[in-house]
């Protein structure tokens, strides 16, 4: 919750989380220079930069720096009031013990359901929903990957046209395959990621395979039991040269975009969307502003019924408390204990540890470490108990607000979530980045309005407007939950579907590369 922000069109203005922090973020979008006077506060002693702390009162050598009423480090040195507090000056604290934690302590009471919401979409037999209708060819190794990418460019200029009810076609590329130890038990993280993204809602039901015919991911064990596929092996006799393969590959994609143009949007209530929410290239304005936002609207979904997933193992691990007492149960609750610590073990194996994950951007975003990114990433979950955990490469079995355990790479984070079965994207970003998915609109959020100012074409949304004092929390939470519904119905198409700005699906493999 935010305890205080500084208005004012003059400078300076700040933002203080809350009443029981000692720094405050600098919102001027070019910093304050030293010699500032502070609204109730010190007088800058040098220049702070937009979206940095400045300590609001002195704070000693080890002492603690609190933001979100969170210690986010300890003084590296003497800080006098007025000071810049930035990584340089902090001691990051230990990672929290994953003993003791508190259990199912405190699941939120929700307010009432909210009824009546809808959206168009494309009913599958399974029940899921569609909030696109695509056609979707699934590879099972990346030899395949030049051969579909050529084959979908043809589908797209001699096909598509005739089938004006399909909304586009992708293949399911990725460098995974063939030269890895397949029969590890980590493998199967990316065998079953693979699986799940061919059944994403988004395509409608039906699956098409093009595989290379030698590699070590079969397509019977990509796809086992009695599921129909329909199959394109490269490396089958009748292909004799290059245009037979092309051939191969755009019949059998006749037959399903067929099938996908006979298909229409109906209404549906909200609770059949499938929601990923994301932060990438964060700053500290993340935390402030575009995150809540999500979090309220969040809290929202969550009430008309909706699945919604947050994510990033890295990015929440030092609110590990928060989660578990959040949980819905203590079972949820020791899931994430679970998850967290396979991943604090994976990191350890690699001689890495949760710091590893703050890049230079955040830094000059006025992140110091990841505790403070943690802080401001765990936000956007709302305030909802969360009802399940998915595992990585696994679909979402439940509904409500889950936790689906990533890694914190956008590409990855975004690769596992559409193979939990999301449908809508929603990414928010304080420095800036062209990311998309081919497979499901992606809602771009700016965390700054000089950010969605200049790349007007790139941002959907500005959540700037809270630290402005233009817009509140809750005015933004609405206005969130009401496009989530827009773009899914087809009614709004995102800057990335309008540019087919998209990036390449990055399989989350941790077993050996051989």
């Amino acid at each position: 919750m935010i305890a205080s922000i500084t208005t004012s069109h003059e400078t300076p203005r700040v933002i203080r989380m809350h009443a029981a922090d000692n720094v405050a973020i600098v919102v001027n979008d070019l910093g304050l220079p030293a010699g500032t006077e502070l609204p109730d506060g010190p007088v800058l002693l040098e220049h702070v930069p937009q979206g940095h702390k400045v300590a609001l009162t002195d704070i000693a050598k080890g002492a603690a720096v609190r933001r979100y009423d969170v210690i986010i480090g300890h003084a590296a040195a003497d800080l006098a009031a007025g000071s810049w507090v930035n990584e340089r000056r902090l001691v990051m604290p230990p990672a929290p013990g994953l003993e003791g934690l508190p259990l199912a302590t405190h699941p939120a009471v929700m307010d009432a359901p909210l009824d009546g919401y809808t959206f168009e979409g494309f009913r599958n037999a399974d029940g899921s929903v569609g909030t696109r209708n695509l056609l979707a060819i699934t590879t099972t190794v990346q030899c395949v990957s030049g051969v579909v990418e050529h084959a979908v460019r043809r589908i797209r200029a001699e096909l598509l046209p005739k089938y004006p009810n399909v909304d586009d076609v992708l293949g399911i590329e990725h460098i995974y395959g063939c030269g890895v130890a397949i029969d590890v038990p980590d493998a199967e993280i990316p065998i079953r990621t693979l699986r799940n993204i061919a059944r994403n809602p988004n395509f409608g039901g039906g699956t098409m395979v093009v595989s290379l015919g030698c590699e070590k991911l079969q397509p019977e064990r990509l796809l086992p039991g009695p599921s129909a596929y329909d199959l394109v092996t490269l490396q089958d006799p009748a292909h004799v040269g290059f245009e037979a393969m092309i051939t191969s590959i755009m019949t059998t994609a006749e037959q399903h975009l067929a099938r996908l143009d006979r298909r229409r949007r109906e209404t549906c209530p909200a609770s059949d969307l499938v929601v990923g929410m994301q932060c990438g290239g964060s700053d500290a304005f993340s935390g402030v502003t575009a995150n809540p936002a999500l979090g309220f609207a969040s809290d929202l979904l969550v009430r008309a019924g909706a699945t919604v997933m947050f994510s990033e193992n890295t990015e929440v691990r030092d609110g590990i408390a928060q989660l578990t007492a959040r949980a819905a149960t203590p079972d949820v609750a020791r899931a994430i204990i679970e998850e967290l610590g396979w991943y604090d073990r994976y990191l350890a194996r690699g001689q890495a540890d949760r710091s590893a994950n703050t890049t230079p951007g955040n830094k000059k975003g006025g992140l110091s470490n990841i505790v403070e990114k943690a802080m401001g990433s765990i936000v956007k979950s709302g305030s909802a108990p969360i009802a399940g955990v998915v595992r990585p490469g696994e679909r979402a079995k439940v509904k409500g607000l889950l936790y689906a355990a990533t890694p914190a790479s956008d590409f990855v984070c975004g690769t596992l979530q559409l193979a939990a079965g999301m449908t809508l994207h929603v990414f928010t970003t304080g420095r800036g980045t062209p990311y998309g998915l081919a497979a499901v609109p992606v809602i771009k959020v700016a965390t700054r309005t000089d950010l969605a100012r200049r790349w007007h074409d790139l941002m959907d949304v500005d959540a700037g407007r809270i630290a402005t004092g233009e817009a509140s929390i809750a005015d933004l939470g609405w206005e969130m939950f009401h496009t989530y519904l827009d773009v899914a119905s087809g009614r709004r198409r995102t800057c990335a579907e309008r540019l087919r700005l998209h990036n390449s699906l990055a399989l989350f493999n941790p077993a050996p590369i051989t």
